[in-house]
């Protein structure tokens, strides 16, 4: 039987905040390990560590204690530009930039002096469950849970191999999570590792194949399928 290696591990994690004269300490000597082409969904109550994992997960913060490996090479190792388009983190309130919505699906490929076609824009745009008519919109003509959805497009037009959502959908309609659950799980089947936030049980239990629950610092994995 072969074994799937993992993508990213995790070693005695810890992390503490000051806060109101006093120390809180979401995460304590986690460890884990994540095989490649995982969905796994984070639940807990509010303010338990679930946002602070993923930050100190993409290098946005460091660890007061431990480490994290990607591919065999801790986070440190790595070029942080080169780390962020790998491991990708789709943050919840979308930080877009003034223009049109085409512009900022168009912003990481620029940094490197690369050009996206018409044609990818709008498929990115019909992934996420926008029009292709979008991508001359300005910003700030959409939504909140339109400016979730070109954040994602964005994200997904980097082609990362681990992509990181904090509630992605909390702004959507009904139907519209359902079709970023099935792009994003689509998008996971294509061997790509998904750690997605939620809040919600059920939907973690619909679209995660484990699910790790965040309380008191620790973390509890239950595996689903």
């Amino acid at each position: 039987m072969s074994v799937i290696e993992p993508v990213l591990e995790l070693h005695n994690l810890s992390k503490s905040y000051e806060l109101d004269n006093r120390s809180i300490t979401p995460l304590y000597n986690v460890t884990a390990s994540i095989p490649g082409g995982a969905f796994i969904a984070i639940t807990g109550p509010s303010g338990t560590g679930k946002s602070t994992l993923l930050r100190l997960l993409t290098r946005l913060e460091d660890p007061d204690s431990g480490h994290v490996v990607y591919r065999g090479r801790p986070l440190t190792e790595w070029e942080p530009t080169e780390l962020r388009r790998r491991l990708h983190y789709v943050f919840q309130n979308p930080v877009l930039f003034p223009g049109t919505v085409a512009d900022n699906i168009t912003y990481p490929a620029r940094l490197t002096d690369q050009t996206l076609a018409d044609d990818t824009i709008h498929d990115l745009l019909t992934r996420v469950a926008l029009p292709p008519s979008y991508a001359n919109r300005t910003v700030e003509d959409l939504s909140g849970g339109e400016k979730q959805r070109v954040n994602l497009a964005r994200s997904l037009s980097l082609c990362p191999n681990v992509l990181l959502l904090d509630e992605p959908t909390s702004a959507l309609d009904e139907e519209s999570t359902a079709h970023i659950e099935a792009e994003v799980t689509a998008y996971c089947q294509q061997g790509n590792t998904i750690i997605w936030i939620t809040h919600s049980t059920e939907q973690a239990k619909r679209i995660a194949d484990r699910i790790w629950q965040i309380e008191n610092g620790q973390l509890t994995e239950v595996v689903l399928r």
